[in-house]
């Protein structure tokens, strides 16, 4: 019990210290301290669960061989983002598998009274959701999300759903500031368009 609390008071920086220093448990308090939201982010960006845990479980084999390279001044979260983003990438490209937004879809962008996208997005419990209502919504927004290009979803899902702030994605993404925010305005705009081809009574 004493060495669970430890580990649950231990930054993840300090856990990747005790794992490179041989702390076998400081390894596995990290993948588990992780396991639902990195999970979550793989499984709404490739929208596969075997995937998903195919590519969580790269992601932690790459941490485990790249962590004595690791600068203890960063952060380790959007260390660990960048990884597996990378290796999702890797995934979608080998599987050819990406997919295109229709953008030719009809849109009303003057209408004030549309609902906005982090309005939704925020409706929306990331843990366990009880109520139908919102199982049912959360599958029509994992729908929407999906039908993104990768370069939008990505964005996206690391803004919104894992609130990563915008230079972290940037660094994350390996892309300028600049970038981040034109790509999450194309991506609330093309979301918007999807959703309300898909939803015209929310919309």
């Amino acid at each position: 019990m004493e060495r669970a609390e430890t580990e649950q008071v231990r930054s993840d920086e300090q856990l990747l210290a005790a794992h490179i220093a041989g702390d076998r448990d400081a390894f596995a308090a990290l993948v588990n301290r992780y396991q639902r939201e990195l999970y979550h982010f793989l499984l709404r960006f490739l929208g596969d669960a075997a995937a998903a845990d195919d590519v969580f479980q790269e992601t932690f084999i790459q941490v485990h061989q790249s962590a004595s390279t690791f600068e203890t001044e960063r952060r380790f979260r959007p260390w660990l983002f960048t990884i597996s983003a990378n290796k999702a990438r890797d995934f979608l490209r080998s599987k050819a598998r990406r997919r295109a937004a229709p953008l030719q879809a009809s849109i009303d962008p003057g209408n004030a009274e549309g609902s906005q996208f982090i309005d939704l997005i925020e409706s929306i419990d990331i843990g366990p959701i009880a109520l139908a209502e919102k199982a049912e919504l959360q599958v029509r927004v994992q729908a929407a999300v999906q039908r993104l290009p990768e370069h939008l979803r990505e964005v996206i899902l690391l803004a919104y759903f894992h609130q990563f702030p915008y230079k972290q994605i940037a660094d994350v993404l390996g892309v300028p500031l600049g970038t981040v925010k034109s790509r999450l305005h194309a991506a609330v705009e093309a979301f918007a368009r999807i959703w309300k081809a898909a939803n015209p009574k929310a919309a």
